[in-house]
């Protein structure tokens, strides 16, 4: 019922995944005005990206489709691509939509705009950045969650059965059948799934031929067919093993290797393999996921063992130490995984990737205080039957007389019986007694073997450790479910790193300045766009549109911009802006010095109405 709600959860609430690339740039920048028609289109990402056959549409002025040219990489340039337009544009703006896939296997999509000579009367209806079907998403994103607690289960189960070692592992094949046979199909699932994903569409183009032919040569594709050849190969060894009692030596090293293997195709294609450091990243979420698998799938199988019969302390406590251990890696690699996804520690609070995490911490807080109270419960049950078995060897105390009366006994008796240590009564020497005696007739055989009765001490001990495990495994549930989000979230490095380089190459954040406005009566509202490129230190081209309350171009007979530098006692800097017929410029702005300057508009739409707004403007060097 757990893992049910959980699915059901995913697959109405999940919304689009955030992807590790970010776009860095766009040429024409996003909201510029350019005097002459661009040759082609050029988008600069954070990390290397692949494209898709239908990643760039360009409407015109019209609202029309553009028949774009040739796209593909910048030579040299994994992470710029770039797309060929038509040779003269017509004046007015455009809206560029773009979709591409970042190298750690997420699409990725957005749009942005640009102007040729001046913008259009109207403003530009930019697309939604949800591109993708919520249906396809949702199914993806089930496939991702069922694939990484079904891989929990047979990594972690077929390690308790070979570290822990208990009396019988028949329970226990059941969930690994399960966990091969899920992870099995839920590969294949996000197989034929993953070309719809990538492009956005719904599940009916699973089997479009093209789509299936781009997953065959892309990372991800390639990854999951790695992954089902190591599923049969380990398959075919729990085959080999089912009527053994114990797994052969060489059973246990062919399936650590496959367990290594079956993690590098999620290091391989997901965050790890892309940013800094990729071969530690790699090596650090190979450990991670295998330490994992141990602790949680483990889990999952001491519950399965415990209702069904008394589990020897020795397994609980080997269980324990093997539990602690992969406790330490998961600590280790995840501080450096966190480092490394992070880049700051502001961006614990301040991005989407750092608040997930957070939130994944307190779900592995509380998995730990679970933990701690099961080995307490497997402890506290240890020292007690360590001090009920204390040398239980029966003393026999054998008087003189007594003695003598056993030799004679053992004279007459022509069958040898084991040895008997007696000691005087009086505290002297033992003697050994050889007793011989005419063996009994054989007993019948004996009734089907009953388990031993507990006492009600023990009983209450094994109902706590039953409670407390089974807390242990729905807390791991969410920590599963956290660690999938995670996996799918854009990393705050890496949006820093993005909003870093838009504020540097005079992206929307410097460059591009909504100014709202209000004369206080009706209709006398709206808002003016203001451009400055490229939005750094030096001569700027500025332009200016204004728009009305609905949102559509106003003309207005007059609009004055200058510039103001407190820190420095420099300005007002008057831009000179002339009507453009369609929007307001000015050719050459001159900020000398970089820092925050500010922008004052004024916006007179009648000869006696006049409003002026000031605005914050970020310059770069």
């Amino acid at each position: 019922m757990l893992l049910g709600a959980v699915l059901v959860l995913l697959l109405l609430g999940g919304g689009p995944a955030s992807a590790h690339a970010a776009l860095r740039s766009t040429d024409p920048a996003d909201g510029s005005v350019v005097k002459t028609s661009p040759r082609s289109i050029t988008l600069a990402f954070t990390e290397s990206v692949g494209l898709l056959d239908d990643s760039f549409r360009v409407l015109d002025p019209d609202n029309q489709r553009l028949k774009l040219g040739k796209s593909g990489h910048v030579e040299g340039r994994s992470d710029t691509v770039r797309v060929a337009v038509p040779e003269k544009l017509a004046t007015g703006t455009f809206t560029v939509a773009w979709r591409v896939v970042s190298a750690d296997s997420h699409p990725v999509s957005g749009a942005f705009t640009f102007s040729v000579g001046k913008p259009s009367p109207t403003a530009a209806v930019l697309p939604s950045d949800a591109t993708e079907d919520p249906l396809t998403d949702g199914l993806y994103n089930i496939g991702r969650y069922l694939a990484y607690i079904a891989a929990a289960l047979l990594v972690g189960t077929a390690a308790f059965i070979a570290v822990c070692r208990p009396p019988d592992s028949r329970p226990l094949r059941r969930p690994l059948l399960i966990g091969a046979w899920t992870l099995a199909g839920s590969s294949v699932f996000l197989f034929f799934l993953r070309a719809p994903y990538e492009a956005g569409t719904g599940p009916a183009d699973a089997l479009d031929p093209s789509g299936l032919a781009r997953t065959l040569t892309g990372r991800p594709g390639l990854a999951l067919l790695a992954r089902l050849v190591l599923l049969a190969a380990a398959l075919f060894v729990l085959v080999r093993q089912r009527r053994r009692a114990e797994p052969s030596r060489a059973a246990l090293v062919v399936g650590a290797v496959l367990a290594v293997g079956l993690a590098l195709t999620w290091a391989g294609a997901e965050h790890a393999s892309a940013g800094i450091q990729v071969p530690v990243a790699m090596t650090s979420a190979v450990l991670h996921l295998l330490a994992m698998a141990v602790w949680l799938g483990g889990l999952v199988a001491l519950l399965t063992l415990l209702p069904r019969a008394s589990v020897p302390s020795r397994v609980v406590m080997r269980f324990s130490r093997v539990a602690g251990l992969s406790v330490t890696v998961l600590v280790v690699t995840g501080v450096y995984q966190s480092w490394r996804g992070l880049g700051s520690t502001a961006a614990l609070t301040d991005t989407t990737y750092g608040r997930v995490l957070l939130a994944k911490l307190v779900a592995v807080v509380l998995l730990l205080m679970a933990g701690a109270w099961s080995r307490r419960t497997v402890t506290q049950g240890t020292a007690t039957k360590e001090t009920k078995t204390k040398t239980k060897e029966a003393t026999v105390t054998v008087a003189p007389a007594e003695k003598a009366s056993a030799e004679k006994a053992a004279v007459e008796n022509k069958s040898r019986v084991p040895v008997l240590a007696a000691r005087a009564a009086d505290g002297s020497a033992s003697t050994t007694v050889e007793v011989r005696e005419t063996p009994p007739p054989s007993p019948p055989p004996p009734p089907a073997e009953k388990q031993p009765s507990l006492t009600p001490a023990e009983d209450a001990r094994k109902r706590a450790l039953r409670r407390s495990v089974l807390a242990e495994v729905v807390v791991s549930v969410v920590v599963l479910v956290l660690t999938t989000i995670l996996t799918g979230t854009l990393p705050g490095r890496a949006a820093a790193e993005a909003a870093t380089t838009e504020q540097s190459a005079g992206l929307p954040v410097a460059s591009v300045i909504n100014v709202p406005f209000d004369l206080g009566r009706p209709g006398a509202r709206g808002k003016v766009q203001v451009t400055l490129d490229p939005g750094r230190v030096g001569d700027n081209g500025l332009q200016a549109v204004v728009y009305g309350p609905d949102g559509g171009f106003v003309s207005i007979p007059e609009l004055r911009i200058s510039f103001t530098l407190p820190s420095q006692d420099i300005g007002p800097l008057d831009a000179k802006v002339v009507d453009r017929g369609g929007y307001w410029g000015a050719d050459a702005v001159n900020l000398p010095i970089p820092g925050d300057w500010e922008m004052k508009v004024t916006v007179r739409v009648s000869d006696i109405d006049q409003v002026s707004v000031t605005r914050d403007v970020p310059i770069a060097r």
